[in-house]
């Protein structure tokens, strides 16, 4: 057989109720969302009838059937690629990644992905909610952001860490440098997100009710005045987590981070002392490297309800930057 069957019972109790609220509840294994995704590929029926709407309210007892197809089988090479990782359990593993390193397979990118490295450190043991292109990955980073990401072995601890990521419940802190002087010290952005309407591959601010809410705490660490030119090293605290988030909030407020040829509006490379730029180019523009690193996280462990927290060094790109900068302001 291709697929397995899911069966369950309406009872008087259960009436008036949404039938992807009702299979939450009763499929701990599983996902609202990918609930949801079986409801609209159609293979969800109740007392025999296709279900075709996902806020379909149960207005009589009867019996639900749910087809789970089988997962596809994908040729996901498992390889090793030496992941520094900063704590493995059974249930999890937390890894820094380099900035340079794609998290998951897509867009005929199939190998020297963060999940090829996972299948080979984890020996396949990876969480499945997310299919097969994503195994065990329950957030993402950019692929020039480094920096600490968590990955689920098993389907409980998988829907475990997306609740409290949901709920903001997991502590997320970042490293960043970024081009000119903050408007304030310390300060928040709340802002709605949306896919920018030039480019589908990027995100922008914007007030339409149908982006999604973002919020951003920054605090300024350190900042360098060289010549006519301020850099800026923050710490950046996301209470959400969206597609580009603290590069697309940071362009917003002014503050480009260094190294970002996307979100680059308020970038001031080009008013820079020639000895230091000639660094920043090396390090971050010829690799397309952002000044961006996702430095600690802290979140509760699914089996053990401790509070965890994880810390990662910069990685040398960044340091040795820093280093420079602290350097040169000295001098100036």
């Amino acid at each position: 057989m291709n697929e397995n069957y899911i069966i369950l019972s309406v009872s008087s109790n259960d009436l008036g109720k949404r039938i992807d609220v009702f299979l939450s509840l009763k499929i701990k294994d599983f996902s609202r969302s990918k609930l949801q995704k079986l409801i609209k590929s159609k293979n969800v029926k109740f007392n025999d009838e296709l279900v075709l709407d996902r806020s379909l309210k149960l207005n009589q007892i009867g019996k639900i059937i749910i087809i789970v197809p089988k997962p596809k089988e994908i040729n996901l090479k498992p390889q090793n690629l030496e992941l520094k990782v900063i704590f493995e359990d059974e249930h999890l593993i937390l890894v820094d990644k380099p900035a340079g390193m794609v998290v998951h397979p897509g867009a005929g990118v199939t190998e020297n992905t963060l999940v090829n490295g996972l299948l080979f450190q984890c020996k396949n043991n990876l969480s499945g909610i997310n299919g097969e292109l994503r195994p065990g990955i329950v957030h993402r980073l950019d692929k020039m952001t480094s920096g600490l990401i968590i990955a689920a072995k098993d389907d409980f601890t998988h829907n475990s860490l997306s609740k409290q990521f949901k709920e903001r419940k997991v502590n997320k802190n970042y490293k960043v440098l970024v081009w000119n002087k903050l408007p304030k010290i310390d300060g928040e952005i709340i802002t709605n997100i949306e896919r920018s309407k030039k480019n589908r591959k990027n995100m922008s601010v914007t007030t339409n009710i149908r982006g999604k809410e973002a919020v951003t705490q920054y605090k300024l660490l350190e900042q360098f005045q060289i010549e006519k030119t301020i850099i800026s090293y923050i710490n950046c605290q996301i209470l959400t987590g969206r597609t580009h988030q603290i590069r697309v909030h940071m362009e917003y407020l002014g503050n480009s981070v260094i190294g970002d040829s996307t979100y680059k509006k308020n970038s001031s490379k080009n008013q820079f002392p020639q000895k230091v730029i000639d660094l920043i180019t090396e390090d971050f523009i010829k690799k397309n490297r952002h000044a961006l690193h996702a430095a600690s996280l802290s979140f509760i462990h699914p089996k053990t309800k401790k509070t965890l927290l994880f810390e990662a060094n910069l990685p040398n790109d960044m340091s040795n930057l820093l280093k420079i900068l602290q350097k040169t302001k000295k001098n100036c």
